[in-house]
């Protein structure tokens, strides 16, 4: 597994499969879906073009096409009675409106990057909204903020800001691919979280359609529903149609390096020593630790630790700050390298250096894989028996990553009530861990055996990872952590994930989604039922 697939879960595979078929429901309940379509849109963009169902021929390609998890997708046992890929905001308002009087459920896709497919699969009767087209960003530097619609990209994000200023960026995901309605409202997370926060702590505006079908913005949504679609997700109150930001100050000039040490050069005293400074260094650092085991044949086995670092500023000031704070990782400055802030985004999305920016432009996720991810915070330092219990199930297993996200910084300064995301201060770093196969692996068939090596890391971990509960960050979906079914609202077992995804915030989300969806239209296996 190369380490330039971790971001995005990408490696050479291509796969051909047909789909199962649709949930059973009644067809003369579809022909009254249809036909109440056009009656709710705007006729100036007509919505016939924006319908497919499986008699069109492009039916199934598009239903792949922005389906990223080949475990979900081979696995799903039903297949939606339709696709709606709005071309106007109308037509959204409009699947809104008649999926509920036609009893359907809807799913929202923005860029397919769900970790357990609730954008695209369904046991129920469903019909996906594809925003996928909904895609302009309108940036003003006067104010130095953009409108950006829920199908964008964070690439085209990124791209636009580049093409009108060297100095303006955006916190938000390392893939270039993730649909900004959906990476938003979970939180949304990058390199520089230490410096401005999560992508939903730089959002001043929003526009959601509710399940009367409405458009609100900040003002006529309110402060509350405001509040929960920044970090709670939008699937449990409403369909996000755009965001407004705040974009954020860099320098013309950033610096990333990606220095790597083995077990045998010292990795573990290393590792050890980061979880006591990435957390405290200066809010313009930030400072990844990505561990990978080694096979050199036979048992001739080491763990590879990757400390990967983004410098608000040159590489001469960030090598004087290293020579202060973290000596002993030997930062070089043949090791460094400086660019601009979207060459650097470029950098980290594990692009070779000299890419053209235009790459930021390709919108979907070709190559896809089988994978299985999981995530925990870390309130306290791992010991170095811990580490070393990590790299023991690391190299045992192979297939798997891990990677170690520093928080402190900006993160520390922001309360959890402030918003919906409560993983603020108190937290050390956030960890994904991922396992991903191929069809040479075994395909949909190793599903069960590579699951349960995630397990078995994740419970390797469980000593030193927060407790009471254990947390989890939502837009690293996991359905382990407790689920409903797809047409089953059961509060206490919505308790349970809730309290994982955050924290003492679930009981005001549940009062939220009361209040903006009190028939409970908008759900999935893991939305927040109002309080029973």
């Amino acid at each position: 597994m190369k380490a330039s697939s971790y971001t995005c879960f990408i490696v050479s595979i291509f796969v051909l499969f047909s789909i199962s078929s649709a949930a059973s429901y009644d067809p003369v309940d579809f022909d009254a879906f249809l036909q109440c379509l056009p009656k709710h849109s705007d006729h100036s963009v007509s919505i016939a073009g924006a319908i497919l169902t499986p008699n069109n021929a492009s039916f199934q390609s598009i239903y792949q096409l922005r389906a990223n998890n080949l475990r979900v997708l081979l696995s799903a046992t039903s297949r939606p009675v339709a696709i709606i890929t709005a071309l106007h905001p109308s037509h959204a308002q409009a699947a809104v409106i008649c999926a509920k009087r036609h009893g359907f459920q809807l799913r929202i896709r923005s860029g397919g990057h769900d970790y357990e497919g609730l954008s695209y699969i369904s046991d129920v009767p469903f019909v996906i909204l594809d925003m996928f087209n909904l895609k302009s960003i309108d940036i003003d530097m006067k104010t130095e903020t953009a409108w950006v619609q829920a199908g964008a990209t964070t690439g085209e994000l990124y791209y636009s800001i580049a093409k009108t200023s060297e100095v303006h960026g955006f916190p938000s995901g390392v893939c270039t691919t993730l649909g900004i309605g959906g990476h938003f409202s979970g939180g949304g997370y990058g390199f520089l979280i230490r410096k401005y926060g999560l992508s939903i702590d730089n959002v001043i505006d929003a526009q959601l359609i509710d399940a009367k079908g409405r458009i609100l913005d900040r003002k006529s949504m309110g402060e509350d529903v405001f509040w929960a679609i920044r970090g709670g997700g939008t699937t449990s109150f409403g369909i996000i149609l755009s965001w407004r930001i705040k974009l954020v100050r860099v320098p013309p000039r950033v610096t990333v390096f990606n220095v790597q040490r083995t077990l045998e050069q010292g990795a573990t005293e290393l590792a050890y020593r980061w979880q006591q400074v990435a957390p405290k260094l200066p809010k313009d650092l930030f400072i990844r630790l990505q561990p990978v085991p080694i096979n050199n044949g036979g048992n001739n086995k080491t763990v590879s630790v990757s400390f990967i670092g983004h410098f608000l500023g040159q590489a001469d000031e960030l090598l004087r700050l290293m020579n202060v704070r973290f000596p002993k990782l030997g930062l070089t400055r043949n090791d460094c390298s400086e660019m601009s802030w979207v060459e650097s985004a470029l950098s980290w999305a594990g692009f070779p250096n000299g890419t053209s920016i235009d790459v930021l432009l390709n919108r979907v996720q070709v190559d896809r894989v089988f994978y299985k991810s999981k995530s925990d915070y870390y309130k306290a330092v791992i010991p170095k028996q811990g580490l070393e219990t990590l790299w023991q199930v690391l190299m045992d297993i192979e297939d798997i990553f891990v990677q170690f996200n520093p928080y402190g910084g900006r993160m520390e300064e922001i309360s959890e009530s402030e918003t919906a995301f409560a993983h603020r201060g108190g937290n050390l770093f956030k960890a994904q861990y991922g396992i991903q196969w191929s069809e040479s692996d075994g395909g949909i068939n190793a599903t069960g055996r590579y699951v349960e090596l995630s397990r078995r890391l994740y419970n390797a971990m469980a000593p030193y990872a927060s407790s009471n509960p254990r947390e989890v960050f939502f837009n690293y979906r996991d359905l382990d952590v407790g689920s409903n079914e797809s047409g089953e609202t059961d509060f206490e077992v919505a308790k349970e994930y809730g309290a994982k995804y955050f924290r003492n915030n679930f009981m005001r989300l549940t009062g939220v989604k009361a209040k903006i969806d009190p028939e409970n239209f908008f759900k999935n296996e893991q939305y927040f039922p109002k309080v029973a």
